[in-house]
């Protein structure tokens, strides 16, 4: 009697923890790129540059939603790229690794599957990602904007009209 009574309460519980755990969700992505973001500046401005963050490929960890070169939703690593092609190749450390969590769309507002630093530390341009839960809009009250000029500055953003921002 007492567990199906606290069956049905987990039952009524469990839709409004959605909302909850969606945000958390989104932050804990948004920390993580902001994370790679300083740290991948801090190693180009320590190794004298040639530092690049790269989207994961679908498929990476059994992940299959990011198909195109603006979806980042696989994760991303950090890695010297001794050549600096945009593209690891054999022999290139990689320093960082980072799994996105279940359920959540990373976009890149440009059109590009990495993000080169050079020796200042200044990224081949500026750019935004959105973060929303899967299959939801930019106007969710969980999603984030997170914003990067070329000089290094970073912002993330809750206002829907800032996302995506563009840097």
């Amino acid at each position: 009697m007492v567990v199906s009574i606290l069956a049905v309460l987990a039952a009524l519980a469990t839709p409004s923890f959605t909302p909850l755990i969606e945000r958390w969700r989104i932050r804990q992505a948004a920390s993580g790129l902001e994370s790679a973001l300083y740290f991948a500046r801090s190693e180009a401005i320590k190794r004298g540059g040639n530092i690049t963050i790269r989207k994961e490929p679908s498929g990476t960890n059994g992940c299959s939603l990011a198909s195109g070169v603006s979806n980042w939703d696989c994760g991303w690593f950090v890695f010297v790229d001794t050549n600096n092609n945009g593209t690891q190749n054999a022999g290139e450390e990689v320093l960082q690794r980072f799994a996105t969590p279940l359920n959540i769309e990373v976009t890149r507002s440009a059109n590009s599957a990495d993000i080169r630093f050079d020796r200042w530390g200044r990224a081949n341009a500026p750019f935004g990602f959105s973060l929303v839960p899967l299959n939801k809009s930019t106007s969710d009250p969980a999603a984030r904007g997170l914003c990067m000029s070329s000089g290094g500055r970073i912002r993330i953003t809750t206002d829907p009209a800032d996302i995506p921002c563009a840097g």
